[in-house]
């Protein structure tokens, strides 16, 4: 079974060499979202996307994410985020695109992934080359 530890590098195998082909990897990621992961009690994925500074070079981010909530003996610990993240050069369309949606606001996580598909702010990315991906876990 896949635990929340071993999550990143599960997701990573599955993806493997094709980093770049982001729809390959949104693919694999819904797949993955659809997996049990120990002790979740609910699916919590979010699409988000926008122009910003984080690594102090301002780049179009658009990040795949599945949150995991911890507990441990039935109290609250933390939450961490498994990130398939893909960097681009901003352009002008690319600022004005920003979204964050997730798939708690849906009944069903393939309504979710639908609605995703069919946003402007998933579909004009798809189309572009990536200069970079990331696919990291940290704790929020």
């Amino acid at each position: 079974m896949i635990t929340v530890k071993n999550a990143e590098s599960y997701l990573k195998n599955k993806i493997g060499k094709d980093t770049d082909d982001m729809k390959t990897v949104w693919e694999t990621f819904k797949a993955f979202c659809k997996e049990p992961v120990e002790r979740e009690e609910d699916k919590e994925i979010l699409f988000q996307c926008g122009v910003y500074d984080f690594t102090g070079e301002e780049l179009f981010h658009l990040d795949f994410v599945r949150q995991f909530t911890i507990y441990e003996e039935d109290e609250y610990s933390r939450m961490e985020q498994l990130h398939c993240e893909f960097l681009f050069k901003p352009t002008d369309e690319l600022r004005r695109l920003e979204i964050g949606e997730w798939s708690m606001d849906y009944d069903d996580i393939d309504d979710f992934f639908n609605e995703i598909e069919n946003l402007k702010e998933f579909k004009i990315p798809l189309s572009l080359e990536p200069i970079k991906i990331e696919i990291y876990q940290e704790e929020i």
